[in-house]
């Protein structure tokens, strides 16, 4: 029986540039997120800024939110790699993974973080199509005769 203690981050994993890595995930989309510390810069899949990867700023808030809540937005440069899924699914892979990231690096931001919400994995996906059917939920059209 496998027993996990939510209570404690992960050790940080920091390499030789002084970065702090976590992956993160949500729908079909996995992102590997690398923080370290500067002046709040971010890069996903080597683009210079959100908006120019993301489009819409709602999204990027979506993102910033972990640094927000623990009101670090200007301490830390994010790198990040996101693969599969859109959008919407790479955005919050990419919340996740930093959330991830910040965790690891005190405990004090990890039960901030705990509190929020960010580092519990969303973990609803896309309903399989069934046969028989048209769609996941979607019957055939009934004909009473």
């Amino acid at each position: 029986m496998k027993i996990n203690n939510n209570d404690q981050p992960k050790k940080a994993i920091i390499d030789s540039l002084g970065r702090s890595y976590a992956t993160g995930r949500r729908k079909e989309s996995v992102a590997r997120v690398w923080i370290k510390p500067g002046s709040g810069k971010f890069s996903v899949n080597k683009k210079d800024d959100l908006i120019s990867y993301f489009k819409r700023e709602s999204v990027c808030q979506m993102i910033k939110a972990p640094f927000i809540v623990t009101s670090m937005l200007d301490r830390y440069d994010v790198f990040a790699t996101v693969k599969g899924g859109g959008l919407s699914g790479q955005a919050g892979a990419l919340a996740h993974g930093i959330s991830r990231a910040l965790s690891s690096i005190s405990q004090d931001l990890h039960s901030i973080l705990r509190k929020g919400g960010f580092l519990t994995r969303d973990s609803r996906v896309v309903e399989r199509k069934k046969y028989g059917q048209h769609k996941a939920r979607k019957k055939c059209q009934f004909s009473k005769r």
